[in-house]
């Protein structure tokens, strides 16, 4: 899809920025996709919800697709989505269902217990605990955003008195934690393309204990290795899970399941994301990469397995 329908290239509207703690992140990665876009033939116009939320269905008039780079809410919560469908502008990724319901991580992980899959317990909280509450989850223990993504928000407790802080830092950006305890082991994290799964990828944080934010994006945070040298059977199974996980929540196109990896061979699956990172760079990039798909061809390969969708859904 090169050069899209009839040889020609497509109008794209890159949906970019929003009002998350994330802002930043999706608008670096919007600068590596118009590029590759432009590249390969297409005209790109940028939306940022930001400063034209209002004017979402109107932009997307005469659109032939709209690639959404977004992270948290909007964008992962599935309201652009939704917006978009009544507009009649395709886009890549997860309708509004399994947006909305991989963003929200009490909800996800109901379904990966419905499922069989492995993940930790939890405790959520919706509303800030009385002073009596105790935690059912042992010390120590992750507090998280119940809807945040790129690990803001996230913190490892030993005693109450980091808790509280925790929690009082989520609650008053307005948001609801989650609790989980810490499972010791390697993070692995594995993509999905399509109804296959890519090759998984090995995080070793090592500008912390673990892969928080500033593992994530600042340089030299982590070491990422593709494919993860593992043995054979514990890749299938990391690929088998992350394939469940996306059937699970309803997925379609792409995501990204993370992991912990016991030091016994053990595998919980710890969340699913459904607008993965799209920088050259990103993870479910680098994984493309080892089976020779480019940053480009990837892009391509979405809009292509979108489109797909839209025409099996005409009556």
């Amino acid at each position: 899809m090169r050069h899209g329908s009839g040889g020609r290239g497509l109008n794209i509207l890159l949906i970019a920025g929003g009002w998350s703690p994330e802002r930043e992140v999706s608008l670096s990665g919007a600068d590596c996709i118009e590029k590759a876009l432009v590249e390969r033939g297409h005209r790109v116009q940028r939306f940022d919800p930001m400063t034209d939320f209002d004017r979402l269905v109107e932009r997307s008039r005469g659109q032939d697709f709209a690639f959404i780079n977004l992270h948290g809410s909007p964008g992962e919560d599935g309201l652009l989505q939704a917006m978009l469908d009544r507009a009649g502008c395709p886009y890549q990724g997860s309708p509004p269902a399994g947006s909305f319901l991989a963003l929200n991580k009490a909800a996800a992980k109901q379904l990966f217990r419905k499922a069989g899959l492995p993940t930790p317990d939890w405790e959520f909280l919706p509303v800030p605990p009385d002073a009596t509450w105790q935690p059912r989850i042992p010390y120590p223990l992750f507090v998280k955003s119940n809807t945040g993504g790129s690990s803001l928000r996230l913190g490892r407790a030993n005693d109450r008195a980091t808790l509280d802080r925790s929690l009082a830092e989520i609650f008053s950006a307005g948001e609801q934690a989650i609790l989980e305890p810490e499972i010791p082991g390697r993070e692995v994290t594995c993509g999905v393309l399509g109804d296959e799964a890519l090759p998984p990828i090995l995080i070793e944080p090592l500008a912390g204990d673990f892969f928080d934010y500033a593992s994530k994006y600042r340089n030299g945070g982590a070491r990422e290795t593709c494919p993860a040298p593992l043995p054979e059977p514990v890749l299938e199974r990391v690929k088998t899970l992350a394939l469940e996980a996306h059937v699970a929540l309803g997925l379609d196109g792409y995501s990204r399941s993370d992991f912990i990896l016991q030091e016994q061979g053990d595998l919980t699956l710890l969340e699913v994301n459904t607008l993965p990172g799209m920088t050259a760079t990103s993870l479910v990039p680098q994984e493309a990469a080892a089976v020779g798909m480019g940053f480009g061809e990837l892009l391509e390969r979405l809009m292509e397995l979108a489109l797909w969708r839209k025409k099996d859904a005409r009556p």
